[in-house]
Parts: structure tokens; sequence; C-alpha cells
């Protein structure tokens, strides 16, 4: 399921009523935190302005969810890539920084130039979910097809807003043959 918090402890194999009706192209989505504030506050700061203080603080709390324990046994990890142009203007991929702060004991699979943005798309932000997905439509391609094939696969993002961004990177990760894609977010908007 995509993640999305229940007023109720629903389990882990419970899935949410929009998961049913639109079936995700990864398996499952969990975030180590909610995008509120204070937090939204330090994610903004590590995403634009590469303060990075925080990192530490996040894998500890990672490290406290031990139901993230089994997203740490994907077979490569594979943070979402930048365009090369935002990545020059940045000068850090920011989802990179997170994957290897979240698993510094699994740093051999952490594969950066495995998934590539093949388009400059304009910012996600103040888009509607369907604007979004018009947004990202093919703006993926997978370098190396057969590095992939077979492979479970751990997605790595800062914010899980629509789940646009993590559905069509899995769409192209399963496309080239992904046995599975499961996601993990530092945070999750909550929609409710």
């Amino acid at each position: 399921c995509c993640g999305r918090p229940f007023p109720w402890a629903a389990g882990e194999s419970h899935t949410c009523g929009p998961c049913l009706k639109k079936p995700w192209q990864f398996t499952a989505a969990r975030a180590v935190l909610y995008y509120s504030e204070p937090v939204a506050q330090a994610v903004h700061a590590f995403k634009y302005r590469g303060n990075t203080t925080g990192l530490a603080t996040f894998r500890q709390l990672k490290d406290r969810l031990r139901h993230l324990d089994s997203l740490a046994d994907a077979d490569l990890i594979v943070p979402v890539p930048l365009h090369v142009h935002r990545l020059r203007e940045r000068g850090f991929n920011q989802a990179l920084l997170l994957a290897r702060a979240l698993f510094p004991a699994q740093r051999r699979r952490i594969t950066p130039f495995l998934l590539t943005r093949t388009r400059l798309t304009v910012s996600q932000t103040g888009l509607s979910g369907g604007d979004r997905r018009r947004n990202l439509k093919n703006a993926f391609a997978v370098v190396a097809p057969e590095q992939v094939a077979g492979q479970r696969i751990l997605l790595v993002d800062d914010i899980f807003t629509t789940g646009s961004t993590a559905n069509e990177c899995a769409r192209t990760l399963r496309r080239a043959g992904a046995l599975e894609v499961r996601v993990l977010t530092l945070a999750r908007v909550s929609r409710e």
C-alpha cells in the first residue's frame, strides 16, 4: 500500500481504499516521518540548501522504526534521480545523500546512475496529482536494464506527496524487468 497513515493499528498487510481502487506500480511505500513542522523545515533546508545536519537524526529515527527493517533487504537501492540541469543548480542529489545516510552498511547496493531523468520537468510544487502525473510521464529511463532484471529494488526519495514520482520511477524500473519496487521516503505528506 502507499503508506497512508491510519487512525488505528491496521498492520502491515492493510490496504487503504485509494490503493484498492487504483494499485500502484510499487509494492509498498513507507516514510520515516510525517511532513509537518518542524520536519517540513528540516526537509526543506536539506533539499534546497544542502543542510545535512539532520541526516544523522533521520537515520537514528529510521533505525528505531522496526517495520522499515525489511526495506533494507533489497538487491539494489536506487535514489530518485535529478535532471542534470537541476543537479548542476543544486550541486547534489538529495535522494542520493539520503540513501547513503539511511543505509550506510548497504553502500555497495546504492546505484545512483541506474535510473536517469531524461528530461527537465517543471517543479512539482503546487501541481495537482493529475498535473504531477502528466509532468512526469516518460521522464525516467533505466540506463542498464540487465542490472535491473529480476532485482528487488528500494527506491529512495525525500518526500512522498501524491506518489506520482515514486509511481513513475517504479513503472520505469518494472518495465526494465525489476521483480519488485518498494519506496522509502524521508517524509510523507498526509492528505487526511
